[in-house]
């Protein structure tokens, strides 16, 4: 029987998972091909070089809630390999994970590298051909139902099936459009606000958990407010920095946003809530009650709320309420510029930051032009996807690697379809 060539590109987490499943099937072959000179950059510096490999969510229905966009395609894929698949995975490859509080899955190591050497040796294990420094100049569809890699070196490889994992680049995209697909526009998504007051940036380093933050953008299309009022308003952990706002509050937003606030440039204003797990007029009970109960004490050196006192002190500044003054001499009118700003600070987003090195797009290629169930393209058979390529990303937690690892499994079922004997449905975390 004749060999089934299978051509990989991008060395990444979707691209080395898709090989190594592909290549593990009888009588295939799979070269895959990396441009930069090393292998796995994202999944070396992921989760501040520990790699958060996924999410200690095991039900399909509940794990897809994180993604804005592809959460519909996913539900399904879910069903096929999910985040409990690759735990297990990963622990026959000797690599144990660990669950934090926030549900965040590493390996117990604290070490990507300890992930990076699990997909080396798993791939080199398989028979996968690992080619650094390749860099792809164009693909042409060939008659018999084969692919001509064209290489900028010159060489040529002939494939029969094709596996495009080349997250957000640019010449993954040239490829996708090359075999007939159009693309969702790529735009950044998981990043940070900038805020231009320096008087916040003072308290760099200072954490509220939790906190909510609403976005405030005008939106003349009433359908579409309606339907992204829930998205526009994201709780969690927030971080002050020297530039403005992050933490999984900002960084949630930004995911679910990405495309309002590059559609205005990323000049917008932002409400955030402080306490949100008080209403407004719970807070200002409190703050008549610490008038009442302290009248003698500085408003500076008393917080009746649930803040630390230098993130209390910027607040009664921005409230434009005096200092100095005794609880005793605050104006009921102070007392409701106080409510406000702890309800619904608002402030001016000035661009977008970074999240540390972990660079994630939304935009893609088309989900309506995929296979699901096999992550074949619908319009160039023997081309198949996985990984960010694709229109789909999570929120920060590890739902990205998630969804690279799920496309990547089923994209090598698909490209070995003769001899896909599927997994059973993952239960509960006991099995």
């Amino acid at each position: 029987m004749a060999s089934t060539e299978v051509v990989v590109i991008g060395g990444g987490a979707a691209g080395f998972f898709g090989a190594i499943h592909a290549a593990q099937a009888p009588h295939t072959r799979v070269t895959l091909l990396e441009a930069g000179r090393q292998p796995l950059a994202k999944v070396r510096i992921s989760g501040g070089g520990r790699c958060n490999v996924t999410h200690h969510c095991f039900e399909p229905s509940q794990l897809v809630l994180n993604y804005p966009r592809g959460s519909k395609a996913l539900r399904g894929a879910f069903s096929q390999f999910q985040a409990l698949d690759v735990v297990r995975w990963f622990n026959a490859e000797g690599v144990k994970l660990k669950t934090e509080a926030d549900g965040r899955m590493f390996p117990v190591t604290d070490d990507s590298e300890t992930i990076v050497e699990a997909l080396m040796f798993a791939a080199k294990k398989a028979g996968v051909v690992l080619r650094n420094n390749v860099l792809v100049q164009k693909i042409e569809r060939l008659g018999d139902n084969k692919f001509d890699v064209i290489l900028k070196n010159g060489e040529n490889i002939l494939c029969d099936r094709l596996l495009l994992a080349t997250g957000s680049s640019p010449s993954g995209y040239a490829i996708a459009r090359s075999l007939g697909h159009e693309l969702e526009p790529p735009v950044p998504s998981l990043f940070t606000f900038n805020i231009k007051d320096s008087k916040l940036h003072e308290l760099a380093g200072v954490s509220v958990n939790p906190a909510t933050v609403k976005l405030l953008i005008s939106n003349s299309n009433p359908e579409k407010k309606k339907s992204a009022r829930n998205q526009l308003e994201q709780s969690g952990a927030l971080l002050i920095t020297h530039w403005g706002l992050s933490g999984p509050a900002v960084l949630k937003l930004s995911a679910w946003a990405a495309r309002e606030l590059h559609d205005c440039n990323y000049q917008a204003k932002l409400a955030v809530n402080w306490i949100p797990s008080l209403k407004v007029e719970a807070i200002k009970q409190i703050l008549l009650s610490a008038k009442t109960e302290q009248p003698k004490k500085f408003v500076s050196n008393y917080c009746p709320v649930d803040i630390s006192l230098r993130l209390w002190e910027y607040l009664l500044d921005k409230a434009e309420v005096e200092l100095e003054k005794r609880w005793a001499d605050i104006s009921n009118r102070a007392i409701q510029q106080i409510v406000n700003v702890l309800s619904a600070s608002e402030y001016a987003i000035a661009g977008k930051g970074v999240f540390k090195d972990e660079f994630v797009t939304c935009g893609g290629i088309r989900l309506q032009d995929v296979n699901f169930q096999t992550m074949e393209s619908k319009i160039c058979q023997g081309l198949f996807f996985a990984g960010e390529v694709l229109d789909i990303d999570g929120v920060t937690g590890g739902f990205n690697f998630q969804s690279a690892w799920t496309t990547a499994w089923i994209a090598a079922q698909g490209i070995n379809a003769e001899f896909y004997s599927p997994l059973p449905i993952a239960k509960n975390a006991d099995q």
